[in-house]
């Protein structure tokens, strides 16, 4: 596998990693705020208690209840570092009719500002930017944002309405080849051992078995781009988990909402020595009775199980054993803040 790690780049490859994660720090706010923050104020629009999600579903492996909830926002999101060439399209379905042109806008009415429509704005540089991919978020399938072909440092909406069509199986295998659990073809254990090993890649992305349609794609997504030189982040949040997934090339976090109690508060202020009063500005996205409610981030490190062995050899998959664990733990500050950081606190495995 090309290797993406920030030492193997060229001085020129430095720069153009370093203004993509600028970027990607930018649109982890937005889809924090829009994922999350948007959800609760849609159930308080229409005036349904909000349902948080319960800790044990942030367990690795963990079962989440099959339940859809209309009112929580849904997307999936594919931010490239690098221009996706041709080749790809096979299984990464973006094509002329689906570039986020003027015309195209106009033909399927996703954009209710498209007589104002500038090219310009699609610059993920733009000021407009966000208001563009706000727009476009709801729209079945992918967003695909990607380095402009004749730019090496801008990048832009290029296309929506993305589908992934790589075969599950076939994204079983490149991982299970990668781990060192086949040398060839996912079936050559028999089948048994490849139903066990599909189920297992739904496992290492942070996803139960068989999960809605756009977490699926956002693994498969996650899968293929790894085949790419430069390094790829997928945002995905569903109606089901009521929660912000995200896939990167340090792995997987999830975002959700939580309730802390008034004790709480005061402890983590304390703990950053501040007051409960910037704790609140600066923390707290809504007051729920007595409790707080703010974003409660974990971050999931892979286990021996699922890193490619150093000697390289072939082994044997055991399905029973965890191929995720809890890494880091954090209640996260308001997007739009800036001076205060994430807050180390565990409520996972209390």
């Amino acid at each position: 596998m090309y290797c993406k790690h920030r030492d193997c780049l060229s001085r020129e490859e430095k720069l153009r990693r370093s203004y993509y994660e600028a970027l990607r720090d930018e649109l982890d706010q937005f889809v924090l705020g829009y994922s999350l923050i948007g959800s609760y104020n849609n159930f308080l629009r229409i005036r349904s208690p909000y349902p948080f999600v319960e800790l044990r579903e942030l367990k690795p492996r963990a079962r989440i209840p099959a339940v859809e909830f209309d009112a929580q926002n849904s997307f999936l999101i594919i931010f490239s570092e690098d221009f996706i060439e041709k080749k790809h399209k096979k299984y990464i379905r973006y094509f002329d009719a689906n570039k986020t042109t003027k015309n195209n806008l106009l033909r399927h009415k996703y954009f209710p500002s498209v007589e104002n429509f500038n090219r310009d704005i699609k610059n993920f540089q733009n000021s407009e930017f966000f208001a563009l991919l706000r727009s476009l978020l709801p729209i079945d399938y992918a967003l695909l944002i990607q380095r402009n072909q004749q730019s090496k440092v801008k990048y832009e909406l290029t296309h929506f309405h993305v589908r992934v069509d790589w075969p599950i199986a076939q994204a079983s295998e490149e991982l299970a080849k990668d781990l060192r659990y086949v040398s060839k073809d996912l079936y050559e254990k028999g089948e048994q051992y490849a139903e066990d090993f599909q189920k297992k890649i739904f496992e290492y992305y942070g996803v139960p078995f068989l999960a809605g349609g756009r977490r699926t794609a956002a693994i498969v997504a996650a899968q293929y781009f790894r085949q790419l030189p430069g390094i790829t982040t997928i945002y995905v949040a569903s109606t089901e988990s009521r929660s912000l997934l995200r896939i990167g090339e340090r792995g997987t976090s999830k975002a959700v909402l939580v309730q802390l109690s008034g004790q709480e508060v005061k402890k983590l202020a304390e703990s950053i020595n501040i007051t409960q009063n910037i704790f609140t500005k600066n923390y707290v996205i809504a007051r729920n009775k007595e409790n707080f409610v703010c974003i409660f981030n974990v971050r999931y490190n892979y286990t021996s199980h699922s890193l490619a062995p150093v000697d390289r050899k072939l082994r044997e998959l055991n399905f029973d054993t965890n191929w995720l664990t809890v890494a880091e733990e954090h209640i996260l500050p308001r997007p739009s803040v800036l001076k205060y950081p994430p807050i180390p606190h565990k409520m996972v495995y209390l």
